[in-house]
């Protein structure tokens, strides 16, 4: 695996999220707190990006926009329903930057 820059950290304030494509890949970027994240940007229930749904920054929860299915943006776990997860992404600050582990080809 190798880690690819994909931000600016500074591009992506607390309380914001985007969604964007590394090589093959959807990736969301959450920041809560000052906190990246990094999950595939795709909801475990119909594939729907993610990215495209709502982030209350305040309680940490990502909504689906298009069935509402909730996760906790810090952790990943599903809120309503349970027992579902978001996958989480390798990811690190480096160098003013925000780095994605991606598979090597």
């Amino acid at each position: 695996m190798s880690f690819r820059r994909v931000a600016d950290a500074a591009s992506l304030n607390p309380g914001e999220m985007k969604g964007l494509v590394v090589g093959a890949v959807r990736v969301l970027l959450v920041n809560l707190d000052g906190e990246v994240r990094a999950y595939e940007d795709s909801c475990p229930h119909r594939g729907v990006a993610l990215s495209c749904g709502m982030l209350e920054a305040a309680s940490g929860t990502l909504t689906c926009a298009m069935h509402l299915w909730q996760y906790d943006a810090r952790t990943g776990a599903g809120v309503n329903p349970p027992g579902v997860a978001l996958r989480s992404l390798p990811m690190k600050i480096e160098d003013g930057g925000i780095w994605i582990g991606v598979a090597d080809l």
